[in-house]
């Protein structure tokens, strides 16, 4: 069990991670019992944190405005991990996060004991991460669609699709799917009925609240595989199915969500679920995984390898 001031630290982060906890939630997290939480609870509140309870017997609590973050408790790898974090972040897609970013590194720097800071800074200056091409994203929307997340709030907003279409939309938000170069929204699109990925980039500034939801069960248990196979089937022209003479534990490492799926066989083969907006890009691409394969469809598919594997071969007659 947790000693009291390693606990008060830990329901501290507990209920800045999360809007409402009830009393039996926030002990079985912490290992004790409900009076003690609620003894932990006057602690924080006498410790200047404000902290709102609702009555009833589940006792409901909720950290209320104006708290501040409990002092800067970093051993040597978790400061080393927000460092990595803050610099990575200042290529990351969302607009005007660079300066911000470098600032809060400078001052992550500016609290730590000198040895600690010292390893941080080197991190720092060892790190020169590649700009992101993908499009910039405003912030205050990205802030905004996490409190409604995090709050259970329905979000109206207006969206244009690739061909610059705009529609609105009433969705209840689930999550934020970040992938490097895009930021996406998985949510439940009260119109459609079903859920949808949209990008963030195209939603327009400014959607408005539409009051709370009760949260549904989310369309799979791997959120950000979901997503990557929803964008990769909206954005390929081509889809192909291909059978990989080899076990999926193998080829999986190979295979990034984003790319495609993999779908057992048998302890000796997987099918490969893929796509692309270029078949010859296509080819290369299934050839590069390093294993024996079969087309399985489309027709044109097999044909652009056929086509590819006769050019390969002069090429390779001719020199």
């Amino acid at each position: 069990m947790l000693d009291t001031s390693a606990r008060l630290l830990k329901l501290l982060s507990l209920m800045q991670a999360r809007a409402d906890w009830t009393g039996p939630e926030l002990a079985g997290r912490l290992d004790v019992g409900v009076r003690t939480v609620r003894r932990d609870v006057e602690r924080l509140r006498t410790l200047g944190y404000p902290v709102d309870a609702a009555p009833g017997v589940a006792g409901g609590y909720r950290l209320g405005a104006g708290a501040s973050l409990p002092p800067l408790l970093l051993d040597e790898e978790e400061a080393v991990a927000v460092a990595v974090a803050l610099r990575t972040a200042a290529s990351a897609s969302v607009s005007g996060i660079e300066e911000t970013a470098l600032r809060a590194l400078a001052k992550l720097e500016g609290v730590l004991p000198p040895p600690l800071r010292r390893r941080v800074a080197a991190v720092s200056a060892a790190m020169t991460p590649m700009p992101s091409f993908g499009a910039l994203v405003d912030p205050g929307l990205l802030a905004l669609l996490a409190g409604a997340i995090r709050d259970r709030e329905r979000v109206r907003l207006r969206y244009h699709d690739h061909a610059g279409t705009f529609t609105r939309r009433l969705v209840e938000p689930h999550r934020l799917v970040p992938t490097g170069r895009r930021w996406y929204l998985l949510a439940w699109d009260a119109h459609r009925e079903d859920w949808r990925t949209f990008r963030v980039d195209r939603i327009e500034p400014a959607p408005s609240l539409a009051g709370r939801f009760i949260a549904r069960e989310p369309p799979a248990a791997d959120i950000a595989a979901y997503v990557a196979r929803g964008v990769s089937t909206a954005r390929d022209t081509h889809r192909a199915r291909v059978l990989l003479h080899a076990p999926l534990a193998t080829v999986a490492p190979r295979v990034q969500p984003a790319t495609g799926t993999l779908e057992a066989v048998d302890e000796h083969s997987c099918v490969l679920h893929t796509g692309a907006d270029w078949l010859g890009g296509l080819a290369i691409y299934v050839a590069a995984i390093g294993v024996e394969f079969e087309v399985l469809d489309p027709p044109e598919f097999a044909a652009e390898i056929r086509r590819l594997a006769e050019r390969f071969t002069r090429a390779v007659r001719d020199s």
